[in-house]
């Protein structure tokens, strides 16, 4: 038996086929034909656009075209100078062959997106890997890294599983995968819930336990994988199997459900989204608003700020898709260890509690009033909320409403319309903004409390440090009596308070915090039916 992540709900039992790809040795050789060398790199890149383009297309039939819009910006990436312009840069200047130029280039964008502290964007890297081996590949003159499946009943085990691989499996034949390495956040388990199929990851060694042909059973709700079972565990998982698929439908029930525990409180089960498409996905299962729109993937992957205009299509789409219902967008989270290519910023000692958010945007009001504009103008389209992320006191609070303020003036002086109803508040995440909610519910709207970040600074535990990890504990005395605090200071004054960290779906802190009272629970999609269920069976 090996122990992983849980990455995707289900339990599957089935073959092994061991996903394998073929090494490629890069070296230090120098080239002299810089020309044929950046032709034979360009070959490279025109045929991995063509093969990613087919299987976007597989993607959009089998997953949808929210899920499939990743392999777009997978086509983006091949085209973006900053990625494969300095690959070509590599074998100018350094006379590097092209292998060595693939490898080198995103060694180094690798390194930036996994010193990140948002998970999301840590697994970025992931989509970077995906791209640059296929890249790699093709420049060998391997071909793709394709693979097919022809077996139903197939378990596939990788080391890891690409997005690409993810969106290539046949669900008719593979019922679930392990891998080595990944987290709940990576794409390849982000789609493997969104195709319903188990999926184990973090299993460390599970390439080399197992065997293609051995029988196993995967357990995603436990993270466990069975190897080789007995009669009796077959058939004890296989009836779990069928508990759980009638389960799933049973909860497909709560889909259109208002979300009211025993004594009657009403509680708001809402989805956190990246992109403007994810709130597609937030209304299938159920969502009664977006808890958390991240912003930053904005500005991500690109060469410069969106504009105004951008950002106002954006914000207006989400709002206009949610028909009435609140949508709570935070403003620019970036600086520190999170960067962007086109806003330099100073290096620090500990970029966790430096340069960022709301601290970077009141010193760049350039930066901070183009979003607050579009935010302003999309406003009359949908119940916008707008909270400010990394507020410490009620002095950054109050100054980034001036800003807003300064925005009406100037968006009234040109004609612009903007809703007067907008609701103002901010997250918390930093002990000290936990310890004076009753003072600052005076003056915000809401609170949203995000559990990632309140979590390790409150322990002084990285989330991300495997040498620390078991001291981050969301159910830690001291994080829930913050928490407790930050709900009764804003009830105090009659303000609401949700919260849009990973502990708002989990199940087992769920029940603490609706005996809390907290108001509005925000999480990625495909938790919102299970965490309406749990709501719903609380007093």
């Amino acid at each position: 038996m090996k122990k992983g992540i849980a990455a995707s709900k289900g339990y599957a039992i089935g073959k092994v086929f061991i996903q394998e790809h073929e090494e490629i040795v890069i070296t230090e050789e120098k080239v002299t034909d810089i020309v044929a060398e950046k032709a034979k790199l360009q070959k490279a890149l025109e045929a991995s656009k063509v093969q990613l383009e087919a299987i976007k297309a597989k993607a959009e039939e089998s997953m949808g075209a929210e899920k499939a819009a990743v392999f777009e910006a997978h086509i983006t990436l091949l085209d973006d100078p900053e990625f494969t312009g300095a690959m070509e840069l590599e074998i100018e200047n350094n006379q590097s062959n092209g292998l060595k130029a693939i490898a080198d280039v995103t060694n180094t964008f690798v390194m930036i997106f996994e010193s990140m502290d948002d998970a999301y964007m840590r697994e970025r890297a992931a989509d970077i890997k995906d791209v640059s081996k296929r890249i790699t590949a093709n420049f060998a003159g391997k071909g793709g890294v394709d693979f097919a499946i022809t077996e139903a009943n197939t378990i596939v085990v990788a080391h890891d599983l690409t997005p690409s691989d993810t969106a290539q499996l046949d669900r008719s034949k593979v019922v679930a995968f392990l891998t080595n390495i990944g987290g709940r956040t990576s794409h390849s388990a982000i789609m493997a819930r969104t195709l319903e199929i188990p999926a184990i990851v973090g299993l460390k060694d599970i390439t080399t336990t197992v065997k293609n042909g051995d029988i196993v059973i995967v357990d995603g709700i436990e993270g466990i994988a069975i190897i080789n079972p007995d009669e009796a565990t077959l058939d004890a998982y296989e009836a779990k199997r069928e508990e759980f698929l009638a389960e799933q439908e049973e909860l497909k029930k709560l889909i259109s459900v208002k979300t009211t525990t025993k004594s009657g409180k009403r509680v708001e089960v809402c989805g956190n989204i990246g992109k403007p498409e994810d709130v597609h996905q937030v209304l299938a299962n159920g969502g009664d608003g977006v808890g958390l729109f991240r912003t930053e993937f904005l500005y991500m992957d690109r060469d410069s700020a969106p504009t105004e205009d951008e950002q106002y299509d954006s914000y207006k789409y989400v709002l206009e898709k949610m028909q009435g219902k609140q949508v709570v967008i935070r403003t620019l989270d970036i600086g520190g260890d999170k960067t962007l290519p086109y806003l330099p910023l100073p290096e620090e000692m500990n970029p966790f509690l430096g340069y960022r958010a709301i601290r970077l945007c009141l010193d760049r009001k350039e930066i901070f009033k183009v979003q607050l504009r579009a935010l302003l103008r999309a406003s009359i389209y949908g119940k916008l909320a707008v909270m400010f992320p990394m507020i410490s006191g009620l002095e950054e609070f109050v100054a980034a409403k001036e800003v807003v303020d300064e925005c009406k003036a100037e968006l009234k002086a040109e004609g612009k319309a903007y809703s007067e109803d907008i609701q103002w508040g901010i997250m918390v995440e930093i002990p000290a903004a936990a310890v004076y909610a009753d003072e600052l519910a005076k003056h915000v709207d809401f609170f949203s409390i995000g559990t990632n970040d309140l979590i390790q600074y409150t322990l002084a535990a990285d989330r991300m440090s495997e040498k620390v990890s078991y001291l981050y504990n969301p159910m830690h005395p001291a994080v829930l009596r913050l928490i407790k605090m930050t709900i009764e200071g804003a009830h105090k004054h009659g303000k609401w308070v949700g919260m849009c960290g990973e502990m708002a779906g989990d199940e087992a802190a769920i029940p603490t915090l609706v005996e809390y009272g907290l108001d509005e629970f925000s999480m990625s999609a495909s938790s919102i039916l299970g965490a309406k269920k749990i709501i719903i069976d609380q007093q």
